[in-house]
């Protein structure tokens, strides 16, 4: 099933997405209240291209992977550790499909991330790698946007990676996909600059939940970014950023200085 979130003429509602995305006939159909457990419907839907596809969860926080794949680490100069590195970016970050992601005008460079994220289908604590999949609604795409400059200024990354608009997130939820193999590939403006596997990750999605899940509670809606793929690099005004995870979709962002659109 693929879950999304959308506003319609009638407002805002999640949604089941019914058909090949790309197929004029596709349509939406309502949940009632939440997408969580099994859903029920409202009997109302419409075409897919008669509304906007909003970011399709509201998470009360985003927990964040870094230093997860080897070649990332290389290319940042960085060291590599025996655990995963966890970090928060607020969820005031979080935008949807095709809202432009806004450069602060003191940050540069600002880089794209692309990343395969998880989204928590209910509350948890303490959960075993091998029971991580039982907690997880499904698997979504998002953007790990980061003020370079501001992260090495300040010695770690909270202003860099929390600004409004740097966590684009979607285009749905996809609940039937196994994470284990995917390819993840980034684009601006149509070039090609992250292409790999998720099975290049050096910690996978069970032991990223067994982790995070040790330190906090985890509540439904929730999403984890698992890290992102070498060749991150500066976008500016004007770029598009598209991130393409396979059996999932593609999240597109248009990129505007703040103060232009």
């Amino acid at each position: 099933m693929r879950l999304g979130r959308i506003a319609s003429p009638d407002g805002v509602a999640f949604v089941s997405v019914e058909g090949t995305p790309d197929d004029p006939a596709t349509t939406v159909r309502e949940i009632a209240e939440h997408p969580f457990g099994t859903p029920t419907f409202t009997g109302r839907s419409w075409p897919l291209a008669d509304v906007r596809l909003l970011a399709p969860i509201l998470a009360s926080k985003v927990v964040c992977i870094g230093k997860n794949y080897a070649a990332h680490i290389e290319e940042m100069g960085g060291g590599h550790f025996p655990d995963p590195v966890i970090f928060l970016k607020p969820n005031t970050s979080i935008i949807g499909p095709n809202i432009p992601i806004q450069l602060p005008a003191n940050a540069n460079p600002v880089h794209f991330e692309g990343e395969l994220a998880v989204v928590i289908g209910r509350p948890c604590k303490d959960v075993p790698a091998a029971r991580a999949a039982e907690n997880i609604l499904g698997y979504t795409i998002a953007n790990d946007v980061s003020a370079r400059d501001q992260q090495q200024q300040d010695g770690q990354w909270t202003r860099a990676k929390g600004h409004d608009t740097f966590c684009p997130v979607g285009p749905w939820i996809v609940t039937d996909v196994d994470p284990s193999d995917l390819e993840l590939r980034t684009e601006v403006n149509g070039e090609t600059r992250q292409l790999t596997r998720t099975s290049m990750m050096l910690h996978d999605v069970g032991a990223i939940v067994e982790w995070i899940s040790a330190v906090m509670t985890l509540l439904p809606g929730d999403l984890i970014l698992t890290g992102t793929p070498e060749g991150v690099s500066p976008i500016d005004d004007g770029d598009t950023v598209s991130i393409t995870v396979e059996n999932i979709g593609t999240l597109t962002n248009p990129v505007v200085r703040k103060g232009r659109r």
